[in-house]
C-alpha cells in the first residue's frame, strides 16, 4: 500500500475514533474523553491531508 493511501486510510480511521470518543464523552459527561476525541479527530484530519500532499507530489 502506498504511503499516501495508508495516511488517508489511517487519517479517516482516527477521525471516526475521535468522533466516537467525543460523542461518548459528551454523553457521559466525561470532559477528558470529549477533549481526547476532539484531538484525535483533528490529528486524523492532519494525517489525511498529509496523505493528500504525498499523493500530489508522487510519494
Amino acid at each position: 500500500m502506498k504511503s499516501s493511501t495508508r495516511d488517508n486510510a489511517e487519517g479517516k480511521m482516527h477521525q471516526v475514533k475521535g468522533k466516537v470518543k467525543e460523542v461518548a464523552g459528551k454523553a457521559v459527561g466525561n470532559r477528558g474523553l470529549e477533549i481526547e476525541g476532539k484531538v484525535e479527530n483533528q490529528e486524523g484530519k492532519v494525517q489525511e491531508k498529509t496523505g493528500g500532499l504525498k499523493k500530489a507530489v508522487g510519494n
